[in-house]
């Protein structure tokens, strides 16, 4: 609570800070609410908002020292890397973590996102589906992979809900570990704070870079340790594909000599210049990613000698973060840079005496971004991997990395595997598998695990076919 002698410090230090606008209704706010607020204002940095506001500390980079990042392509030799991951995950040395913030509002979709239907046939939702895939790897490993699920202020309580109603899809609920990332203000786009009701501030969450400041707040990072967790598979919750304890991924990261065994990433070939992705690129000596709105047009469209994009690494957050590295950041008064982007943000309006939505950009959000952390590790691999086995993301109602294309990637991947084993699948002109095809994590976690399955000889066009 907020002391009677606090609460002047507060008014005081925005005041001074030039905020005192956001103090206009707190002699009007009734007691509990009055120190609801304040305790939101004391959590508020205001230098650290000054400087973002001035434009310093904001995460720009350097696009004068860029040139492609080198990755291990497809193809490259991965006996050793899979025996190394896998005596990793025998270990228990593995973890997941699902950044999972996110609404389900672009999709049509009330809820958090890790609730939308995902997989093709079934319908299963997303945190279903990775439930799923953790249990099929314990069982093959014989290990517990606990699981962390960072939240957000907006959908903290829905997921909380959603987890008990299903019963914590058969898991232990001590193994898994649900907490939301932090809030950052909202500012006009002349640098002010905004009220979105008279007794609280208008905040959007701090990003999927401030996964990393939340599990250390959160305690998460303790009971990894506690655990004896040494690395942390890292993945957003929009992605079913996602392979999550992928051995050969996880012994490449720990064991290579590419990588410091502190921070590495996947990548998928971009389909075009135009892909709405963000790009590994090697910065002054570091690896990081650009995002696809920073990429100059000249480099975005650069090809080399094989007229191959030369920026042509897309990142697909998928991510293995050590724990001592995650320790080693957060031990002192650890930030990632924050990126700033104009957004719609509701705001109080005093004329009409509500909360308006507006129709058009009127605000800057902050956010930070985990690949920012990438800089920081001694050395980071980069590892490609075959857009149709690991990338079906869903985003948007129609169109690209939508719930259509999310389908017919799985079904395309799901078709492909079949086909390995002499099963006969419809494809289209295009290439598209036509008929649509789940096969479950219990069935097979990759392509090999069905060489002893009993499978069809053929699928029908137009079928749909659960396996």
């Amino acid at each position: 609570m907020i002391s009677a002698e606090t609460e002047p410090r507060i008014a005081d230090a925005f005041t001074a800070a030039g905020q005192g606008q956001v103090l206009r209704h707190l002699a009007s706010l009734a007691p509990r609410a009055r120190a609801e607020f304040l305790a939101q204002l004391a959590e508020v940095d205001l230098p650290l908002m000054a400087r973002l506001i001035a434009g310093s500390g904001d995460g720009k980079t350097d696009l004068s020292r860029l040139a492609p990042a080198p990755y291990a392509a497809l193809g490259s030799p991965t006996a050793d890397a899979r025996a190394h991951g896998e005596s990793l995950l025998r270990a228990g040395k593995v973890a997941a973590f699902t950044v999972a913030g996110g609404q389900g509002t672009r999709l049509g979709w009330k809820g958090p996102k890790g609730t939308y239907p995902a997989t093709v046939v079934t319908g299963k939702p997303l945190f279903r589906v990775f439930a799923e895939q953790i249990a099929a790897a314990e069982k093959r490993h014989g290990c517990a992979i606990p699981w962390y699920i960072m939240t957000s202020p907006l959908n903290d309580a829905d997921t909380h809900a959603f987890f008990k109603d299903n019963n914590w899809f058969g898991r232990n609920p001590a193994d898994t570990f649900l907490f939301p990332q932090g809030t950052m203000p909202s500012i006009t786009l002349d640098g002010k704070l905004m009220l979105e009701t008279p007794g609280s501030l208008a905040v959007n969450p701090d990003g999927h870079g401030g996964a990393i400041r939340a599990l250390h707040h959160s305690g998460a990072l303790e009971d990894m340790k506690a655990r004896g967790i040494v690395h942390l598979s890292y993945f957003q919750v929009d992605n079913p594909l996602v392979r999550i304890a992928d051995p050969v991924f996880l012994g490449l990261h720990a064991h290579s000599a590419g990588s410091s065994g502190e921070m590495s990433s996947k990548m998928v070939a971009k389909r075009d210049a135009a892909e709405k992705v963000g790009v590994f690129c090697d910065i002054g000596g570091k690896t990081g990613v650009v995002e696809y709105s920073d990429m100059p047009a000249e480099l975005t469209g650069a090809t080399d000698a094989s007229g191959r994009l030369r920026f042509n690494a897309g990142s697909i957050a998928i991510h293995l973060i050590s724990v001592e590295f995650l320790d080693r950041l957060t031990a002192g008064d650890f930030a990632l840079p924050f990126h700033r982007a104009r957004k719609k943000v509701p705001y109080w309006c005093d004329a009409q005496a509500k909360t308006v939505e507006p129709a058009e950009p009127n605000a800057i959000k902050f956010e930070a971004f985990v690949f920012d952390a990438l800089a920081l590790a001694a050395k980071s691999l980069v590892m490609e991997t075959a857009r149709v086995e690991e990338f079906a993301p869903i985003k948007n109602a129609s169109g690209d990395d939508s719930p259509a294309s999310s389908h017919q990637i799985q079904s395309n991947r799901n078709g492909a595997w079949l086909e390995k084993f002499g099963v006969r699948v419809p494809r289209r002109a295009n290439g598209d598998v036509d008929a649509r095809i789940e096969i479950l994590a219990e069935t097979a976690l990759e392509a090999d695990d069905l060489a002893d399955a009993a499978l069809p000889r053929e699928i029908g066009a137009g079928a749909e076919f659960v396996l």
